[in-house]
């Protein structure tokens, strides 16, 4: 006979073994769960319309317009958001993505940073204003107008002394619109210079740069005019905007009304290309005429 001692292991060992299988059956049955939430939330998004690219200035949400023909000719005439419609007194879903969509871009157009690839693709070398990161940049306006003596060292060592033109790109707040819009309105710009005859400094990038920066930079260069190509400010109808601002003979601390704007360089827009030549021809006028912003008479 088995002994009342030896009973009662079996039954422990087996209590034990139980025990064992429910917790094994328990991991299995959550691994399966967890399995099954995972194919369950893998949606296919195949054949699902990309909003962004729908052309609000055609989209009509309005249903059964009185006059359609009307109300297509006013929303070509502005990127606004009109005959969005409602549902109740709230928007309609498609406009409620779209404009989160839109502000995701624009969000985008800000934090982002300009790759080191398209500036070795360009060929321009990089320096940095006294901001050390994009929020410094976003609460400091005043840091990105200004420069440590190394990076002003680095353009004295890099570029050509006393152009009649000086060139540079800086990010702004839309590092998108460089990257939309450089690779065609630089080389524009240079290629309208040299067939006016003018002689062009060395282009380069500024990180975390405000436009009075270039104030500086014509100082330390020398030249006649500056020029800096920058992103703009992005909006919900692009984040590619860019923007050329030059100045006669810039000084620091110098008046805005001496500086000349180029705006709205982009493909919805002024095309960069059409830009590029336009500025190449105002900064050939800037030279002739020795001034610029409200004492230029073109």
């Amino acid at each position: 006979m088995i002994s009342e001692k030896e009973l009662k292991s079996v039954i422990e060992q087996v209590l034990e073994e139980l025990g064992m299988a429910s917790e094994k059956n328990k991991l299995n049955n959550s691994q399966d769960l967890a399995s099954q939430k995972d194919e369950e939330s893998q949606v296919s998004d195949e054949g699902l319309l990309d909003i962004t690219e729908v052309d609000l200035k055609k989209q009509v949400l309005v249903p059964d317009p009185e006059n359609l023909e009307g109300l297509l000719k006013i929303k070509e005439t502005t990127p606004a958001r009109i005959g969005v419609w409602r549902a109740g007194p709230r928007y309609k879903t498609e406009t409620l993505l779209r404009f989160r969509a839109d502000h995701a871009v624009a969000m985008d157009a800000v934090f982002t940073d300009v790759s080191e690839e398209l500036l070795s693709e360009m060929d321009l070398f990089s320096i940095q204003t006294m901001c050390n990161n994009k929020d410094e940049y976003l609460t400091r306006p005043d840091l990105g107008r200004k420069f440590g003596e190394e990076a002003l060292q680095v353009v004295k060592n890099s570029c050509v002394k006393n152009p009649q033109v000086q060139i540079y790109v800086s990010d702004g707040l839309s590092s998108t619109a460089i990257d939309a819009n450089i690779r065609d309105i630089l080389p524009a710009i240079m290629q309208g210079l040299e067939g006016y005859g003018v002689k062009a400094g060395t282009p380069f990038f500024v990180k975390y740069g405000r436009v009075p920066a270039m104030d500086v930079i014509s100082e330390t260069t020398g030249a006649e005019v500056t020029c800096v190509l920058i992103g703009e400010r992005p909006g919900l109808a692009t984040g590619e905007s860019m923007s050329a601002y030059m100045a006669y003979k810039a000084t620091v601390n110098m008046p805005e009304a001496r500086r000349t704007v180029v705006s709205n360089i982009h493909k919805g827009g002024t095309a960069a290309v059409e830009a590029g030549a336009h500025i190449a021809h105002v900064l050939k006028q800037m030279l002739d005429k020795k001034a610029s912003g409200l004492d230029l008479k073109m």
